[in-house]
């Protein structure tokens, strides 16, 4: 369990003396930080490194527990140096998330919009999804409150960024999990379907099927034929190879019905296997650590420019920063290329 110290004459008379950035009323600039939604593998480095950065700018931070739902029960604490120590290495988020329906709502906003006034917090700092972000953008109309972004999602589905803290290690925790499923599934000469998450999206999908050799992937965006995979299975029965790895993101229909397709075509043993939340849990990675910690410095950055409403993201290897209007607004495609790479090298279509 992470505390949270108090903080120190010291800290106190620091951020009294600072008055580059000042905010209502002739106060320091003060900002608040939230995890809405899901949660994802170097959230915590990203909040540190807010606060850090953020502290020795010259900002008062305020961390929201709860996500949405602690923001609308007004369960806002002080953060400083001290309250983000150790916390690097460790998964998930330390000021917890929740799924918050009231968020969604007119009198929801209102209320957000009123409690972030009140605390005269002039910029709220949302690492999260699409959902965190539509929220926020409203709650920046109705407050005034300026809104910046951090993509944090383990399905990579954030429009206008390459990547989003927290999938490389989902990616490596789903890829560690088929590793182990394999054995098995040679073992037993079955064919395995591997479902991972990816509602409305095969990002994270495609990715796995790349990294561990899968025969086929199945996603949302692309129509699949199980009498056409029931026809290859039969053929790499023939050739020799006795069992398969299908990766099946939830969105591409229901995994156990298909199997149970596969198993009628081609007459061969078919297992479902769902990696289900463990993909979202463990130690984040290096990059994600790392990716985290560079999004975090950045969006501090923008709020010492006086940026507003936009979104950190990273492109061809660059960390930069669009509106938050056009994150919400576009959906992100998936790379056809690296699909058709997984099924070209495993010989299918």
């Amino acid at each position: 369990m992470v505390m949270f110290e108090k903080q120190t004459d010291s800290e106190n008379t620091l951020m009294r003396s600072i008055s580059a950035d000042r905010g209502f009323n002739g106060d320091i600039m003060r900002i608040g930080v939230i995890t809405p939604g899901g949660d994802a593998p170097g959230m915590n480095a990203c909040i540190r490194a807010v606060v850090r950065k953020g502290i020795d700018s010259g900002i008062e931070i305020y961390g929201i527990n709860r996500g949405y739902t602690g923001l609308l029960e007004n369960d806002i604490i002080p953060l400083n140096k001290r309250s983000v120590s150790g916390i690097i290495h460790h998964g998930g988020t330390m000021l917890k998330s929740s799924r918050c329906i009231e968020i969604r709502t007119d009198g929801g906003i209102k209320s957000a919009s009123g409690i972030l006034n009140n605390h005269r917090i002039e910029y709220l700092v949302v690492i999260g999804g699409d959902g965190s972000f539509v929220a926020a953008n409203k709650i920046s109309k109705r407050s005034g409150a300026g809104i910046i972004g951090i993509p944090a999602t383990i399905d990579n589905d954030i429009y206008g960024t390459d990547e989003t803290i927290g999938f490389d290690t989902a990616l490596d925790t789903a890829v560690e999990s088929i590793d182990k499923i394999r054995d098995t599934a040679t073992s037993f000469e079955r064919v395995f379907l591997i479902e991972v998450m990816g509602r409305e999206h095969g990002f994270l999908a495609i990715e796995i099927g790349l990294a561990s050799g899968a025969e086929f992937v199945l996603i949302p965006e692309v129509k699949h034929d199980v009498r056409k995979i029931s026809s290859e299975l039969k053929k790499y029965n023939k050739s020799g190879k006795t069992s398969a790895i299908i990766v099946f993101a939830e969105g591409a229909g229901d995994v156990r019905e298909t199997a149970e397709k596969l198993e009628s075509y081609t007459g061969f043993p078919a297992r479902v296997s769902s990696l289900g939340y463990i993909q979202r849990g463990g130690t984040p990675s290096g990059r994600s650590r790392i990716l985290g910690t560079l999004f975090g410095t950045y969006a501090i950055d923008l709020i010492k420019r006086k940026k507003k409403n936009r979104v950190v993201v990273v492109s061809k290897c660059r960390t930069g920063d669009i509106p938050i209007e056009t994150v919400i607004s576009k959906e992100k495609k998936i790379n056809l290329l690296s699909y058709r790479t997984i099924h070209q090298t495993a010989g299918i279509f």
